[in-house]
């Protein structure tokens, strides 16, 4: 069989990305086809893998993803496959992949008025819908609670075609035997010393991440934290102006940007606090990644994983509305404490215990079971 996957773009350092690479690469060694539609792709492409790279047509990204919808469509009467999987939302999929909230759900709740009447809300409205809307057939897999009544509250989605997702973390960020001494090697690489606090984020998107609200929180710690504070962000986005608001904040020489990298465990081991304290986040996997690896997580409760901070009890998880001052106090308070230490541990033993590694296979087993069965083309 061949299965179709569609997402604008490819890149190696992308949450939403990342899972859909373990997906197709499960099924491919399960036996299918695997056929990508995208606007871009970066990074070497797995082989066996046909990818079809979309011409990003048009001057705005309504333009641009009705290109993308309309090519593939064409396409895909020509040649026909078993199954579609979309990540972003557009009109004929058979199963979706929601890395993202309720479009419709935020521009009501935190647009103008007006913004309902514009040709961008209709459109990605309309592109939503087609997924969401009742008796539709889309197969739907969310990723958190917080997904799940959103759109049933906006669209009336029918349950039976909603799938709730167990975290796919990868194994590897678990903390390793050898984790002291990947510590000691990480902080001598980087010159952090060994009484220096190192926060840490990750992310690719440093607006929805909220990067500039700690740059505020850590500019707002006591001299005595202060000067004992480094900051390392990892993450694929231009970080001119949050390095401007650094430099503002008189913190620049503290503060690091990294692009995205493969060796993440290792920060996660070198870092002393997660702190991701997101504007908006469907789920937030690096969440998950750091309390495994032992790594205590201070971060908002809009992210979809933040319940796994707080069923873990390895963090804070700071309440909605945000306010900064509340981040501020936060953070200061935890690096005053010992709390972490225990975070740490239970981080750890959560990561033994829970089930966060069984996403892949289990999406896998959904879309062999639709090839089966004839409930997708």
């Amino acid at each position: 069989m061949i299965v179709a996957f569609a997402l604008y773009k490819y890149f190696p350092y992308g949450g939403l990305q990342r899972d859909f690479l373990r997906i197709a690469k499960s099924l491919m060694e399960r036996g299918s086809q695997i056929r990508v539609y995208c606007n871009s792709w970066q990074g070497d492409v797995p082989d066996e893998l046909e990818l079809v790279v979309v011409p990003a047509k048009g001057y705005t990204s309504q333009a641009k993803n009705r290109f993308f919808s309309s090519f593939m469509q064409r396409d895909l009467a020509k040649r026909p496959v078993g199954c579609v999987v979309g990540f972003n939302k557009m009109p004929g999929l058979d199963v979706y992949f929601a890395a993202d909230g309720c479009y419709k759900k935020k521009a009501l709740e935190q647009r103008a008025w007006w913004y309902q009447f514009s040709g961008r809300y209709r459109h990605f409205k309309a592109f939503e819908e087609a997924i969401f809307a009742r008796n539709g057939k889309t197969q739907i897999l969310l990723l958190s609670k917080i997904q799940q009544t959103d759109f049933i509250e906006c669209y009336g989605t029918e349950a039976s075609r909603i799938h709730m997702l167990p975290p796919g973390i990868g194994k590897s960020r678990k903390a390793p035997r050898d984790a002291e001494q990947i510590r000691k090697s990480f902080r001598q690489e980087f010159g952090i010393k060994d009484d220096d606090y190192l926060l840490l984020q990750v992310g690719s998107g440093f607006i929805t991440k909220g990067v500039d609200r700690t740059l505020k929180a850590m500019a707002s710690l006591p001299d005595h934290l202060l000067e004992k504070t480094v900051f390392f962000v990892v993450g694929q986005d231009k970080a001119k102006k949050f390095k401007q608001l650094a430099l503002e904040l008189g913190i620049a020489e503290r503060v690091t940007f990294f692009e995205g990298r493969d060796d993440i465990p290792r920060f996660l081991q070198g870092a002393d606090l997660m702190v991701h304290p997101a504007r908006a986040e469907a789920a937030g996997m690096i969440l998950v990644e750091a309390i495994i690896a032992g790594l205590p997580v201070l971060t908002t409760d809009v992210c979809g994983y933040a319940c796994h901070v707080s069923k873990a009890d390895a963090g804070r998880v700071l309440s909605s509305p945000f306010q900064q001052r509340a981040l501020n106090e936060s953070l200061s308070e935890i690096m005053s404490s010992t709390v972490t230490a225990q975070w740490k541990e239970r981080g750890i033993h959560y990561g033994e215990t829970a089930d966060l590694y069984s996403q892949t296979q289990f999406v896998t087993d959904l879309i062999e079971t639709l090839l089966e069965t004839g409930g997708a083309r």
